[in-house]
């Protein structure tokens, strides 16, 4: 008894202290930590894996619409080509048409593919921020057969979403190294200069890469452990209980 009661109160003081360093910790700073979806009833049709993947793709487009307002903040030229009055409402445009879907009037009719190559043509007149961004959006989703949520009917194709991760990278590539015939860059992104160093469109477009190359991995492993399972159980014949 004395045994027991002596690790009640360790117990009793860790969780005191636990309290207390609760209580003292430092405020989380916004955006800097973790963030779910509150519960759904369509979460019940979704795997552990289903949420993951959903997770991610929800991540993915806010990293893209993080890149669109960066963007249109250091190309200004390019959200007054899209006929919003003015910089909030561009961004507001933009985001909307990648929520629905909706390509913008300039760009309908385009492939993902011919959406990235003209937003970084030279000769290209249009909005190069909303077909750059909505070029990726569309791909991406594409990647996932077209979808932004997942559940436990979906199959994905691990092939086709690692092709996604690589695109993203060719497009990061194009953005840094696009010039017109004067060798100004078609729109302006990173900077490195002696005054400051503004790295964080290369982020943006590294966590996106990495997301993608995990869902892949993913894929590719979870369908090898249904194999393996499978085979687990008859090797040790894990019969099922009749009582």
């Amino acid at each position: 008894m004395k045994r027991i009661a002596a690790v009640l109160n360790i117990v009793a003081l860790a969780l005191a202290v636990s309290g207390c360093g609760i209580l003292d910790a430092p405020s989380a700073v916004p955006g800097k930590q973790p963030h779910n979806e509150e519960i759904s009833i369509d979460q019940f049709a979704q795997t552990d894996f289903n949420r993951t993947v959903t997770i991610a793709m929800r991540d993915n487009l806010e990293s893209l619409n993080r890149l669109l307002e960066k963007l249109y903040r250091r190309n200004p030229a390019q959200w007054r080509k899209s006929g919003a009055p003015d910089l909030a409402s561009a961004i507001q445009r933009a985001k909307k048409s990648i929520q629905t879907g909706e390509r913008p009037a300039q760009l309908n009719g385009l492939s993902y593919i011919q959406m990235l190559s003209v937003s970084l043509d030279p000769g290209y007149q249009g909005d190069r921020v909303a077909a750059f961004i909505f070029g990726l959006a569309d791909m991406i989703i594409q990647a996932h057969n077209g979808k932004t949520r997942f559940y436990v009917s979906d199959s994905l194709n691990a092939q086709h979403i690692y092709n996604a991760a690589r695109n993203v990278e060719v497009a990061d590539w194009m953005l840094a190294s696009r010039r017109d015939a004067s060798g100004r860059h078609l729109l302006l992104a990173n900077e490195i200069s002696d005054d400051q160093s503004n790295l964080s469109f290369e982020r943006e477009f590294g966590q996106i890469i990495g997301r993608l190359d995990l869902v892949a991995n993913l894929l590719d492993e979870n369908l090898r452990r249904i194999g393996i399972n499978y085979m687990q159980g008859l090797l040790f014949f894990n019969f099922l209980p009749v009582r």
